[in-house]
């Protein structure tokens, strides 16, 4: 394809400009090539007729006679193999045997096999002299069954229907090349109003404020253009929940920080007051200590809960051994345990085992585990009548690529009207005095989303009081999985 215009960056306008005046210059050669083919046949009709006509009504005045032909030439006749000023007429008679009767002996001889047809006029392009010639041969019979054969032949130089062909193309053709600038300029202003709609969205996105995303109208807009503007739309859409998020992270990161700072401060305050002995000076050091701790957890969460919600679907996936990185949580979370004389273990797969292995992100998966004991070990209360009992579990069921991680405890549950509650970010539930951002689930289900899996709660001992929590989460391992909800 060659371009007319060549460009550093490419140009819808030059592109469909190229697209239609490449082929539009291709076919003027192909237009006069057809054009001389088809004038050259015009041209040859009429002398060709005019020279079938002048063949015929010499070969009438040829006869034989007693096995002699005779060719008599009368005044009219030698006026036609006269010829004119521009052409000239060459005739030849020849016998049966090819001998010379009367004419031009340079005239070629017809160059077929076939028999003679007495009566049909052949037409063959030729040379005489060097000039070329049309050339006419008639096989003439006599007017007896028995008179012998003659050939006579009429040739006719081509310098009239050379004229005649050059100023049908020149006809032709002039008229075209008068009419391709036309053409083009007419292409060039129809591009310019076809592609006026695309600079019409142009100036309605540069005269948008900055802080306006919402959706372009693409009912004004062509057909060809509507794919485009709804990828924009979604775009827009998406920055929109982004920023939506990154606000509304900032607005409860700021009310989250604000109590432990403001704690931290009073503490100091306190501290560093008059007369303040030290059991007081211990106590409000132990309450900054106790202050300091949860800001940073709230930190920590605040930071898992954007890159969880920041990843989305470009997180980097590698086989990942669920049983693996539940039973290191599980360890680690070992000592907090025993802090609080609660019952942590781990039951189900064994790593390594069938079916426990899947396409995910490790840190993000290890996170989500971490969420969910940490979960289960501030709220789950511990005392000599009744220990507290946390149980995580990973199980496989190969038959529908399904695996499972659940986190069991005895703790007071969660009620029914606020399981779906408690997957919002900060909300606490009402009454529990337990250390938490409210962070954990919201962090749980946006990985689990990102890993194809749905979360639920339901009591753990139904009818038992307390009635404990049990949290499923159920991760599709299929080939053909899908992103979910997160939550069900």
């Amino acid at each position: 394809m060659v371009k007319l215009f060549q460009r550093a960056q490419r140009s819808l306008f030059g592109e469909i400009l190229d697209w239609m005046l490449t082929p539009l210059l291709l076919l003027v050669p192909v237009s006069i090539g057809v054009t001389w083919l088809v004038a050259q046949g015009i041209a040859n009709a009429p002398f060709d007729r005019a020279l079938e006509s002048n063949i015929q009504t010499l070969g009438r005045l040829v006869d034989a006679d007693n096995g002699r032909i005779k060719f008599v030439l009368p005044q009219p006749a030698r006026e036609i193999l006269g010829g004119d000023d521009v052409d000239q007429v060459y005739y030849q008679l020849l016998d049966g045997h090819g001998t010379l009767l009367s004419g031009e002996r340079e005239v070629p001889f017809p160059g077929t096999d076939d028999p003679p047809i007495p009566g049909v006029v052949y037409l063959r392009d030729g040379q005489i002299h060097g000039q070329r010639v049309r050339i006419a041969s008639l096989w003439v019979a006599g007017s007896t069954p028995d008179a012998p054969l003659a050939l006579l032949q009429v040739a006719e130089t081509r310098e009239k229907q050379s004229v005649l062909a050059t100023e049908i193309i020149k006809g032709v053709l002039l008229p075209q090349f008068a009419i391709l600038p036309l053409a083009v300029l007419l292409i060039w202003l129809a591009l310019v109003r076809g592609i006026k709609p695309l600079s019409v969205v142009e100036a309605r996105i540069r005269e948008r404020k900055p802080g306006d995303l919402s959706p372009l109208d693409e009912s004004s807009v062509p057909l060809e253009v509507v794919p485009l503007v709804l990828s924009v739309n979604d775009l827009l859409s998406k920055l929109n929940d982004s920023i939506g998020t990154q606000k509304r992270f900032l607005a409860d990161a700021a009310h989250q920080l604000k109590t432990p700072l403001a704690g931290l401060r009073m503490q100091a305050d306190l501290a560093q007051r008059e007369g303040a002995n030290a059991d007081e000076l211990k106590k409000s050091l132990k309450q900054i200590g106790r202050a300091s701790v949860r800001a940073t957890h709230t930190v920590n969460q605040l930071l898992s809960l954007a890159r969880a919600e920041g990843s989305g679907a470009n997180i980097g996936r590698q086989p990942c051994d669920l049983a693996r990185l539940t039973i290191e949580v599980v360890r680690e979370a070992v000592p907090r345990a025993i802090d609080k004389r609660i019952d942590l273990g781990y039951e189900g797969a064994e790593t390594g085992s069938p079916g426990v292995v899947f396409e995910g992100n490790p840190t993000l998966l290890k996170e989500l585990v971490r969420n969910l004991v940490d979960n289960a070990l501030n709220y789950t209360p511990s005392v000599p009548e009744r220990p507290g009992v946390i149980t995580a579990r990973v199980l496989v069921d190969p038959f529908g690529h399904v695996l499972v991680l659940q986190v069991e405890d005895n703790g007071p549950g969660i009620a029914e009207h606020d399981r779906e509650l408690v997957f919002q970010p900060f909300y606490r539930v009402l009454g529990n005095e337990a250390d938490g951002s409210g962070l954990g689930l919201p962090i749980v289900r946006e990985i689990a989303r990102q890993h194809f899996a749905t979360v639920r709660l339901e009591d753990a001992h139904p009818g038992q009081q307390p009635p404990g929590t049990l949290v499923t989460l159920r991760i599709d391992a299929g080939p053909h999985a899908q992103p979910g909800k997160g939550a069900g």
